[in-house]
């Protein structure tokens, strides 16, 4: 399937997750836990996505021994993959095994899109995926990534990298953001909000944040953000500045920078225009056709801007948004 699915699709799309030997099972836990779960909090009359695991073997051990995956499909699962997530694991000089390739190789060349977690890059760069393409992996098999696969455009200081049928995330924790991309990507923003707010992990940063922060340890712990962010998700119609939050927060705008960044990962600033466009996305999904009352409402001030950041953040335009995720738009309308 192409890189994305229709608003009500005939069939779930279809997730192959491809656990190879010695895999992080943190990262097959994230596959799991996004696309395999039931949803039955988003009312609908089927699920998101089907979800196999497949493998090599008929037996795989995970990362340091802790326990082996029975029961998982063979490989020819990925020939019925509508999207191929490939995890990671630490072996990365290993290669890996000719049929994993030949089964990431083929599920390619058929139009699946391909996705890997963490070192999961090493094995699309193997398969010849990545030559003369943007990827990135976590940032400590860097240089060994570079030293390897030299016709990659490695960036090793991102969460994720989209490639249209081709992404690929940093570290463990990145597979989650990676994966709500794709959600949102397939879905729209009311469904993966709702997706997000289950794992109670924020819905939407940017591929381009730094993989790692510095967190020095302060002198007196910092309260949860979470207050000063729901005041301000109430807010967004209106104007909010930074000393605004931080005077909410009591705290100086510095300490506000701060904390924004060692427990988002994000300035302030950037979260603030994240969560406008993310309510734009969500009033367009509803059937809001008035580009000049999206703008107001989410704070992103004119249409013009807001078309901007639209096609900046999802890669279309209002109309193009609303005829994938939206409602039915009224003849004479247009964007």
């Amino acid at each position: 399937m192409p890189q994305g699915s229709s608003h009500r699709p005939h069939r779930p799309h279809r997730v192959v997750v491809l656990v190879d030997d010695g895999v992080n099972p943190f990262e097959v836990g994230v596959a799991t836990e996004v696309f395999g779960l039931p949803r039955p909090e988003l009312d609908r009359d089927g699920p998101l996505y089907e979800l196999t695991l497949c493998a090599p073997a008929a037996g795989i051990r995970m990362n340091q021994g802790f326990f082996t995956l029975s029961g998982a499909a063979g490989l020819e699962a990925c020939d019925t993959a509508d999207t191929l997530i490939v995890p990671g694991r630490p072996d990365n000089v290993v290669p890996r095994t000719g049929p994993v390739l030949d089964a990431v190789r083929a599920a390619h060349a058929r139009g699946a899109r391909i996705a890997s977690f963490c070192t999961g890059a090493f094995a699309l760069a193997e398969a010849g995926l990545l030559d003369g393409r943007r990827a990135t992996t976590h940032w400590r098999w860097a240089a060994e990534f570079r030293a390897l696969h030299p016709r990659v455009l490695l960036e090793p200081d991102v969460l994720y990298v989209d490639e249209g049928d081709v992404l690929t995330a940093a570290g463990s924790a990145a597979a989650l953001d990676l994966s709500l991309y794709l959600v949102r990507r397939d879905h729209g923003a009311e469904i993966v909000n709702a997706v997000s707010r289950r794992l109670v992990f924020a819905a939407h940063r940017d591929g381009g944040q730094r993989q790692f922060v510095e967190r020095p340890v302060p002198e007196v712990p910092d309260a949860s953000l979470a207050p000063v962010l729901a005041w301000a998700q109430q807010r967004l119609d209106g104007p909010i500045t930074v000393a605004d939050l931080a005077a909410r927060a009591a705290v100086s705008p510095a300490t506000l920078h701060r904390r924004f960044r060692a427990e988002l990962g994000t300035t302030p600033l950037a979260w603030l225009l994240g969560e406008r466009v993310a309510l734009a996305c969500r009033l367009i999904e509803r059937g809001e056709e008035r580009l000049d009352v999206v703008a107001h409402r989410s704070g992103l001030g004119s249409a013009a801007n807001l078309r901007a950041r639209l096609k900046r953040e999802t890669g279309l335009s209002p109309s193009a948004y609303r005829r994938r995720f939206g409602t039915a738009v009224a003849p004479g309308k247009h964007s």
